[in-house]
């Protein structure tokens, strides 16, 4: 089901074997720059807004980047397949680094906040080449070791993120956040010029850039992204800003798929969706990216709120998945080698599902070990759920058609959570006004918490926003559960050289 050109030769051995290892590193790096960036911003907040002022406007620190870093992944994921994936991870890492030189000499909020934007575009090109060429590099029966290994970057991530953004923020300067980025990604980008070696490619064979369909889905993606971001937050949902902002987007949806359709080589091409194998894991995983909101985004509010909590017993709470995760998604080659990729993602998110479903039943207020082994749980299912999906539709595609492929199911993934984020933000807040009789919002009602001025009956509301929340990324689940076994094969159409 790949493509019918030549194949080209396998990165793996125009690197050789004795470099592999520096070209992991280098991929490990880089994957750690986008990884630690979305989680050690977080707890410097307060210091950044205290120097540079701005706190109405302090979430696009947050927004802008995940808004740069997800419009640009489809393109980031041609140009990959066009002109290699050495050019475009060297360019997106001084992008990156450029962007994170910016931040740190910002002088005022909107500064930092398109400098941020800056860091965005660097880190799309990070995630989806970093994928990308972690599948070039191994063959299927290796896959599990180099992506294992992402996935540890990401959990060690998780959990070192938010404490070195505290300690350099506390001991040194919020500066240094962005600093630091400095030297690991000029180690980085070393090992990648140095050992890291692609198939030539003859001129002839490389595509025009469909810069008009780049500008058109950058625009698209940008309006509806900011749409549902800010929708609900900076301005109610039903109010004239978000309804331009949604009426442009799908405008420009329309603008997309026409010049697509027009283009000879389309950043986003049909055959991403007219396939059913890439189709199913893009809406799988988008479903992945919607009911991770619930854990990442309320679990800390839960365990602070509900269980009275400290701040740093909290974030241990959700932080326990990040160890199952990983471990979790080494030994899922052992389950999908025996019943396939689509039947080990089923028994994963199904599980999840159940996980989900059970958490509204935990009892009030409870004990922290609860949710935590419910966590633990839940970052091993998921990890029979994700990996084998990504390794599986990675090897279905030739070479010239990966970057692309593993682009759409990250574009999906980071859209799911964006879409979680809007939805399930709206859920929570209307069962705080239902319970509560008003207008509250869990933000307010969380900081009338850490005050000490709530009573029994707002904990027992916000037990009862982050359970509907929980019931609704089970849902989420369960979509993914039937689109597995409605739309995706039985077994994936594997390329012969990755059945080898």
């Amino acid at each position: 089901m790949g493509s019918t050109r030549p194949a080209i030769p396998d990165t793996a051995q125009r690197t050789g074997t004795e470099k592999r290892g520096a070209v992991v590193a280098a991929l490990m790096l880089a994957m750690a720059l986008a990884a630690l960036d979305s989680t050690i911003v977080s707890t410097a907040v307060p210091q950044i807004v205290g120097d540079l002022g701005g706190f109405s406007v302090f979430s696009w620190l947050f927004s802008g980047y995940l808004l740069a870093v997800t419009v640009t992944l489809p393109l980031y994921g041609k140009l990959s397949d066009t002109f290699g994936r050495k050019p475009v991870l060297i360019a997106g890492a001084v992008v990156f680094l450029l962007g994170s030189l910016l931040c740190a000499v910002a002088w005022n909020m909107g500064a930092l906040i398109a400098f941020r934007i800056v860091q965005g575009l660097g880190g799309g090109a990070l995630q989806g080449t970093v994928q990308t060429l972690a599948a070039d590099m191994y063959p299927l029966k290796e896959r599990p070791k180099i992506q294992s290994k992402l996935s540890t970057v990401w959990a060690v991530s998780a959990v070192a993120g938010p404490g070195i953004g505290g300690i350099l923020a506390a001991y040194a300067d919020w500066r240094w956040i962005f600093l630091i980025n400095l030297p690991i990604g000029a180690v980085a980008l070393w090992l990648i010029v140095r050992y890291l070696h692609e198939p030539e490619r003859e001129r002839a064979a490389r595509a025009r850039v469909d810069w008009a369909g780049a500008l058109a889905v950058f625009a698209c993606g940008g309006v509806l992204l900011t749409a549902l971001v800010q929708g609900g937050v900076a301005w109610p949902w039903l109010s004239p800003p978000s309804l331009a902002l949604f009426g442009t987007g799908l405008a420009l949806v329309a603008v997309v798929v026409i010049v697509e359709r027009r283009a000879r080589e389309p950043i986003i091409p049909g055959w991403v969706w007219r396939r059913r194998t890439i189709a199913a894991v893009n809406l799988a995983l988008g479903a992945l990216g919607l009911l991770m909101v619930a854990p990442t985004v309320f679990l800390p509010t839960y365990a602070q709120s509900v269980l009275g909590l400290a701040p740093v017993a909290a974030g241990f709470v959700l932080s326990v998945w990040t160890l199952s995760w990983p471990i979790s998604a080494a030994c899922s080659q052992h389950v999908y080698r025996r019943i396939g990729f689509r039947n080990t993602a089923m028994l994963g998110v199904g599980s999840a599902s159940l996980l989900l479903l059970a958490f509204p039943f935990l009892p009030y207020p409870g004990q922290a070990w609860q949710p935590a082994l419910l966590m633990l749980l839940l970052g091993a299912a998921l990890g029979l759920f994700q990996l084998p999906l990504l390794v599986g539709v990675q090897s279905t595609v030739g070479w010239e058609e990966r970057g692309t492929t593993t682009a759409s199911v990250l574009f999906c993934r980071q859209t799911g959570q964006t879409i979680g984020a809007a939805v399930f933000g709206a859920v929570a807040n209307g069962v705080l006004a239902a319970r509560l009789g008003g207008a509250s919002d869990l933000d307010s009602v969380t900081s009338a918490l850490d005050a000490g001025a709530a009573s029994e009956s707002v904990r027992r509301a916000i037990a009862d926003a982050v359970h509907a929340v929980y019931l609704g990324a089970a849902g989420a689940a369960a979509l993914a559960f039937v689109v597995l076994l409605v739309m995706a094969p039985r077994r994936f159409p594997v390329l012969k050289e990755d059945r080898g």
